[in-house]
């Protein structure tokens, strides 16, 4: 087992949990492709993709957020309230749409790092606040009902059409998740994100402009989540405000299920994506078994079955991760 281990280069306990995701990801599209006639359709293939990528968007977001040591649990109520805006500007342009839904998620990420940063407010509470203002706000900007989008400006096309045989949506995931390894990986202030979630003290004792760089992890944590709630409405053809609820907790899962400490200090682009993809495969899986007839789960069954899997992973994981301290202490 060990010479196996060194042969990966698992050189820490978080590559071991990247790993498990990656390869429990594997498992569950080979035992979907073998048990499901259609699972591999393209249609189904591309349903997948189309849907899940608002929640792989905000989960990346949230990855960079955790690995300072934080957490942003506005991002469902940001995410909600942008498809409001981006819905009640998409008849003057689909630019102004998708901008206005990004300006707005931008917005509130700007107040969260503030809160943070300037009036050293804890990120939980801090975070709780804003999701609840968000919430209010694109109810009011809605009258407390879904806004329909304009299907003249070209604002759907975002959310429903296809670019090379590909979801759009899935185009703009993949490349927000190429820009984001570029960031943690070949770009100083990845570095300066993992040294921060090490001890704020500690990097800033080493010249880091710590305040500057958690601002701008929350700015672009609410970013992406407006980016997540303009799919939203194009996609659904209306701008949702009771959407959202519940997206921030499959976000934090998504990060912790690619190996990301909820303590800061390390993390994954990729493992985080491979997370997100994971918990979203265990949902398509629920519906194929759902239509066999051998089952019936309601949504409810759903997510607490999503729900027990999740715990089953975060437990394997973790007791990979302290065999793997314990072995690296002898």
């Amino acid at each position: 087992m060990n010479s196996v281990l060194k042969a990966l280069a698992l050189k820490s306990p978080g590559d071991m949990a990247r790993l498990g995701v990656i390869l429990a990801l594997f498992g569950l599209i080979l035992f979907g492709a073998l048990r499901y006639e259609n699972f591999l359709s393209q249609y189904n293939i591309l349903s997948f993709l189309r849907y899940n990528s608002m929640f792989a968007l905000i989960a990346l977001g949230m990855a960079f957020v955790i690995m300072t040591g934080g957490i942003d649990l506005s991002v469902g109520g940001t995410a909600a309230m942008a498809s409001v805006v981006a819905a009640l500007l998409s008849p003057y342009h689909w630019a102004a749409g998708l901008f206005g839904g990004i300006a707005a998620g931008f917005a509130v990420g700007a107040l969260n790092g503030f809160t943070v940063t300037v009036m050293r407010i804890q990120p939980f509470i801090a975070t709780l606040a804003t999701m609840l203002a968000a919430y209010g706000t694109g109810l009011l900007l809605a009258g407390n009902q879904s806004v329909s989008v304009s299907y003249d400006s070209g604002f759907t096309s975002i959310g429903q059409d296809d670019l090379l045989g590909f979801p759009i949506p899935a185009w703009i995931a993949l490349l927000v998740y190429v820009a984001g390894w570029l960031v943690l990986e070949r770009l100083p202030v990845g570095r300066h994100v993992l040294a921060i979630g090490d001890g704020e003290a500690t990097a800033a004792l080493m010249g880091l402009k710590v305040r500057r760089t958690l601002a701008a992890v929350y700015v672009g944590s609410g970013a992406l989540a407006g980016l997540a709630g303009v799919i939203l409405a194009s996609q659904f053809g209306a701008g949702q405000p009771t959407e959202g609820v519940g997206w921030e907790l499959f976000a934090i899962a998504s990060v912790v299920v690619g190996g990301t400490l909820l303590t800061g200090g390390s993390g994954s682009v990729g493992a985080t994506l491979a997370g997100a993809l994971l918990l979203a495969m265990v949902f398509n899986i629920l519906n194929f078994e759902n239509g066999l007839g051998w089952i019936s789960l309601s949504a409810y069954w759903q997510s607490v079955i999503r729900g027990g899997f999740l715990l089953i992973v975060v437990v394997l994981q973790a007791r990979l991760m302290s065999r793997r301290t314990g072995e690296e202490q002898v």
